[in-house]
């Protein structure tokens, strides 16, 4: 990326609707939400198309949205929240808010680099409704995972693919792609605002019957976690079971 590239991004209001829009969910990320938005945008500026950032706070208590505000990049969003309402609350108020002809979700700890978004492009492009970044899919690659978390999830993905019966491997990793149509008609029926709102995303468009493209992805164990696992596999377990009935009650009907 030349540096002419970043600075007409970050000045020069776009022109028509984006190409793409990027979603970070944030909490409690001043630390590290600088250096993130640096490395989406030195690729993403490459890539030679419009886009534009929203970062979806969390009800954030330090200084992530004040350090996001003083930036004044024009095509940087920032949504903030008066209280914590949970990751899956963060991401439907930036998917629904986002305009592009695609919208990406991704994760503030860039645990699946941005690189890898251009193949999830080439899937949406290809036809695929949602192109979700998998852990699990062949030619993925894992680094800095402890047993016990690689152990949780292979337990949590059986019961996915049991209880649910969601087609894909790896509900949970938080670097998806949607087209904008897919977005809109998933995200404005999401009930589940916590740590498993992928799995009802997924459950939503299988239902639905679109194209979900598993794409291999690159994942690095990001330091710095805020991710308790134990608390949220049982949460995940709780979640199925909401899934499941709100199925029964009728919930999704619109979505079969």
């Amino acid at each position: 990326m030349s540096y002419e590239d970043f600075r007409e991004w970050r000045t020069t209001p776009l022109r028509r609707y984006p190409e793409l829009s990027i979603v970070i969910p944030a909490y409690n990320e001043e630390e590290r939400i600088l250096p993130t938005i640096g490395a989406i945008a030195s690729h993403v500026c490459d890539l030679g198309i419009p886009w534009e950032l929203i970062v979806a706070d969390d009800g954030s208590t330090d200084r992530t949205v004040d350090l996001l505000r003083a930036a004044e990049w024009v095509n940087l969003r920032v949504l903030p929240a008066p209280a914590n309402a949970g990751k899956g609350d963060a991401v439907r108020r930036g998917m629904l808010a986002a305009e592009g002809r695609y919208v990406l979700f991704a994760d503030a700890d860039q645990s699946t680099p941005i690189e890898e978004l251009d193949r999830m492009l080439a899937a949406v492009r290809n036809g695929a409704d949602v192109a979700i970044g998998s852990r699990a899919a062949e030619g993925a690659t894992e680094s800095n995972r402890s047993r016990f978390r690689q152990l949780a999830s292979d337990v949590l993905r059986l019961m996915v693919r049991v209880l649910l019966r969601v087609g894909v491997r790896d509900t949970q990793c938080g670097f998806k792609l949607f087209t904008h149509q897919a977005a809109r008609d998933l995200f404005r029926r999401q009930t589940i605002a916590g740590f498993s709102f992928d799995l009802e995303i997924l459950y939503l468009a299988a239902r639905g019957r679109l194209r979900i493209d598993e794409v291999p992805v690159q994942w690095i164990d990001a330091p710095g976690s805020k991710v308790d696992v134990k608390k949220e596999a049982a949460r995940f377990v709780t979640d199925i079971a909401r899934i499941r009935t709100n199925a029964i009650r009728g919930v999704y009907a619109d979505a079969a």
